[in-house]
């Protein structure tokens, strides 16, 4: 299968804008033939290329211009579609992004011209949004899976739908299955095609997402050192490489990954990215001992306005910034003061700034305080558990044991507080992080070993360290912590 190279004209930067010289769109190699007018190929594959790298809003542009030149293009309402399905950070879809993704298919199946594997693609993809009031959307994302299988199985030498039934096992991946069946399944699938087609930015892409955890993470380094290189024209291509990086230490990689990020989508207008890049940044920073770099970064993000905080990738990034900064540091009275984000802020995003004041409450033996924040974080894990966000609730209840566990040891229950950062410590190594965070703002294991140095447990404090970096290597608490119980 032939691949095209997709060079297309944007606006230069720094000095080739002066003299209006043009630099070329670099997206990675893509070729998915379709029924489509031959003519508007070479924007059909642009528009996949886009969705590959996640710009969703430029992908879903470049798709309406194919059906608009090509209206019998069955494809491009499926790759508008495609854009409201965001598989790996945002589920499941809006309603809104569901009704206006329910109408695109529906158009795409009117379309007789398509080709059975198109119809396959986009009967696949409906069963995404079909029936949303009746059926829960894990369901429906694992019939999307089942779908998918059968279409690869069906054109075993078709790329693309190879690629996009590997995002399918990706997304479906369990954050309890330690054993990462399907992202080794996935990783299977992509190996071999990376090697056949090291440009294409899908196979890069989902090949670091497969292998973003620490089984996995070395595998993932090849495809992290050569994803940027492949796709620098969308700031989440320049971002990515860094979820390998983290999983490894290699916190200066991770640093030059989220500043080129960064201003890349500052650039493209991207907040969400640009918000994404400055928490990995400032989480890089913090564990190079580079504190001041964190700070201008969490001053740039103070003087930034219209953020939106309904949106769980602006909100998470922006809370959890700041919190990084102060409870990494461990400046208790500063956690105290920490404020909440506004009110139309996603619950899990609330917990962040709850849980760091809880901690700084119980850290200054202020108990009543601490315990106050523990209810509320009760009940932010009943809401979540009871709107069917399981994972988030889960992820809420660790924070809630953690703050317990520090207000048990500062009323000298100290069996009581190990009993209970332990059981948050088990809890958080048996479920993955989600791919939007680095990871625990700090691990429940690294607090264990704290803990456990604070009450003289020196042996037992030095495992809980060693056992903290070998799930987050290079973390700078758990090597201080380990250095100072020797």
């Amino acid at each position: 299968m032939r691949f095209l190279i997709l060079l297309f004209l944007v606006p230069a930067l720094g000095s080739a804008q002066e003299h209006n010289h043009p630099a070329p769109e670099k997206l990675g190699a893509v070729s998915f033939p379709t029924s489509c007018q031959s003519r508007m190929q070479t924007e059909f594959n642009r528009a996949v290329a886009l969705l590959h790298s996640f710009a969703y809003p430029s992908a879903e542009s470049a798709f309406r211009t194919v059906s608009k030149q090509d209206p019998q293009c069955a494809m491009a309402y499926w790759g508008m579609a495609m854009t409201h399905f965001h598989q790996l950070w945002d589920l499941p879809p809006s309603p809104s992004d569901t009704s206006t993704a329910q109408e695109e298919l529906k158009q795409a199946a009117m379309l007789e011209e398509a080709s059975p594997r198109e119809r396959g693609a986009i009967h696949a993809l409906s069963l995404v949004f079909n029936n949303p009031e009746n059926l829960p959307f894990s369901a429906r994302a694992l019939q999307y899976e089942a779908a998918m299988r059968e279409l690869a199985a069906a054109n075993p030498g078709d790329v693309e739908i190879q690629v996009f039934y590997a995002l399918a096992l990706i997304s479906n991946a369990s954050p309890s299955d330690k054993e990462h069946r399907r992202q080794k399944q996935a990783a299977d699938l992509l190996e071999p095609l990376y090697r056949q087609y090291p440009n294409h930015p899908g196979i890069a892409h989902y090949l670091i997402h497969a292998c973003d955890n620490q089984e996995l993470a070395a595998r993932g380094l090849p495809a992290a050192r050569a994803y940027a290189t492949i796709a620098p024209s969308a700031p989440h291509a320049l971002h990515m490489p860094s979820h390998i990086f983290t999983r490894l230490g290699l916190w200066d990689d991770s640093i030059a990954s989220n500043l080129a990020a960064r201003s890349a989508a500052q650039l493209q207008g991207d907040t969400g990215e640009q918000l994404h890049a400055m928490d990995y940044l400032v989480y890089a920073y913090l564990q190079s001992g580079r504190d001041q770099d964190a700070l201008r970064v969490i001053e740039d993000l103070n003087r930034m306005q219209n953020l939106n905080p309904a949106s769980f990738k602006v909100g998470y990034a922006a809370t959890a910034m700041p919190v990084r900064y102060i409870v990494e540091r461990h400046q208790w009275s500063d956690a105290e003061k920490i404020t909440d984000p506004a009110d139309s802020a996603p619950p899990q995003v609330l917990a962040i700034s709850v849980w760091a004041r809880g901690l700084g409450f119980a850290r200054n033996k202020r108990i009543p305080e601490a315990e106050k924040e523990t209810g509320t974080l009760r009940q932010i894990e009943e809401r979540l558990r009871a709107s069917g966000n399981t994972y988030w609730a889960s992820q809420v209840g660790i924070m809630k044991l953690e703050d317990m566990a520090w207000s048990a040891q500062a009323a000298n229950k100290p069996k009581e507080a190990a009993e209970l950062m332990r059981k948050a410590a088990d809890d958080e190594d048996g479920i993955e992080k989600l791919p939007l965070t680095p990871g625990p703002i700090i691990p429940a294991r690294e607090q264990l070993g704290y803990l456990l140095r604070e009450q003289g447990d020196i042996n037992s404090a030095t495992e809980a360290f060693q056992l903290a970096l070998v799930n987050a290597p290079g973390r700078r608490g758990a090597l201080q912590g380990a250095q100072r119980s020797h």
